[in-house]
């Protein structure tokens, strides 16, 4: 970990040691990737205005996030089969997030299920809903969270149906899960991973396995299949506002017509967020929508941001934009499969010590100082 200066690092080296499957799951987008790539283009395309002869001595990454402290604007957003990417992945990534004092979110499509997280961490963590066909498993899921004492329950509100990823589908990464001899070749071929997985029990969907009774993957891959509602609407959101006890964050809004209905409804923050361009293609970047949805909820509700952070500036990039943090997958993903609870650790250490940096030289002591006013254009 010594070695990996950048985000990108970390991803070379996840590539190398995490099996193809999982690495394209994490690394890849829908249909065509165009706005996996807006995603990055976007944000990279964005300029700082340089200021000069500013005392930043005092400076500081530091912040408040729904009410609590965190040591920088980062959240470590909800992501499925985190624990394929690296044995108890979940575990390791929430003892990091808190070592480092982010939020670590953790997703309904987990490895390693509620119970088990909390019971190997101190530090309280979210929770992240998807809002299923049996809304008595829905309700059966915010009743675990909360008993988790899951202080934020994020739900996931653009996947009524599932994008396309033809990564996943060449790499037999279906539903049902298709094995062939060289999926497992390369399983071979890792391992650091294979024996990861080897020495743990966890292998299926922690949070899922119990209702169904069954620790069989491709039954409850064929059984999430059916799961994913089309129906949901914000008469859904409504009725989770209503059992859920604490706050409440909306997660994949791109208009701001929708983030105002949001708010309406109960949430206490959105998340502008294009799924990591895994779900719609050619939907527009997250960051080029984000300061029209700030401005909409203004006074309202926090927003935070997901879709191509990979780097402290990228975070400073969004928070100008008008964001209160961003959110996180990729680059933590990346730090997981390269070297575990230690990786994820040092993923978070380079946005932060970036962030820093982008902070002095653009004449801001805080990230609450960042405003349009510090990008060009």
């Amino acid at each position: 970990m010594r070695q990996a200066t950048s985000i990108d690092d970390l991803r070379e080296m996840a590539r190398r040691r995490v099996p193809r499957a999982f690495f394209d799951y994490v690394d890849g987008g829908s249909y065509s990737e165009a706005t996996l790539k807006a995603n990055r283009a976007d944000l990279q395309a964005l300029k700082f205005r340089q200021r000069v002869m500013v005392d930043v001595s005092a400076r500081s990454t530091a912040c408040s996030i729904l009410g609590r402290a965190a040591t920088m604007p980062v959240v470590l957003a909800p992501t499925g089969l985190t624990g394929l990417v690296h044995a108890d992945g979940e575990i390791l990534a929430a003892r990091a997030a808190a070592q480092v004092g982010v939020p670590f979110c953790l997703s309904t499509m987990s490895i390693c299920s509620l119970e088990q997280v909390r019971a190997a961490t101190d530090t309280p963590f979210w929770f992240q809903l998807y809002v299923m066909r049996d809304r008595g498993f829905v309700a059966s899921l915010l009743e675990r969270a909360r008993q988790a004492d899951c202080p934020v329950l994020v739900l996931t509100a653009d996947l009524q149906v599932q994008g396309q990823r033809h990564r996943d589908i060449r790499n037999g990464l279906s539903v049902p899960p298709r094995l062939t001899f060289r999926s497992l070749l390369d399983f071979a071929c890792r391992p650091r991973w294979a024996m990861g997985m080897l020495g743990t029990a966890n292998r299926s969907f922690g949070n899922l396995a119990a209702y169904l009774q069954s620790q069989d993957l491709a039954t409850l891959s064929q059984w999430i299949a059916q799961q994913f509602d089309p129906s949901l609407s914000w008469r859904d959101l409504e009725w989770i506002r209503s059992l859920w006890p604490g706050k409440l964050v909306v997660k994949g809004i791109l208009d701001p017509d929708d983030a105002r209905t949001a708010v309406a409804c109960g949430a206490d923050a959105v998340v502008v967020s294009n799924h990591g361009g895994r779900q719609l293609d050619h939907a527009p970047s997250s960051v080029s929508v984000l300061a029209a949805i700030a401005e909409a909820v203004r006074g309202k509700a926090e927003v935070f941001m997901d879709g191509g952070v990979r780097s402290g500036q990228d975070v400073a990039k969004a928070l100008a934009c008008g964001a209160d943090a961003a959110m996180i997958g990729r680059a933590f993903l990346y730090g997981l499969g390269a070297g575990g609870e230690d990786g994820v650790r040092t993923a978070l250490e380079i946005i932060r010590r970036e962030l820093d940096v982008t902070l002095a030289l653009a004449g801001c002591c805080s990230p609450a100082e960042l405003t349009p006013r510090h990008l060009h254009g």
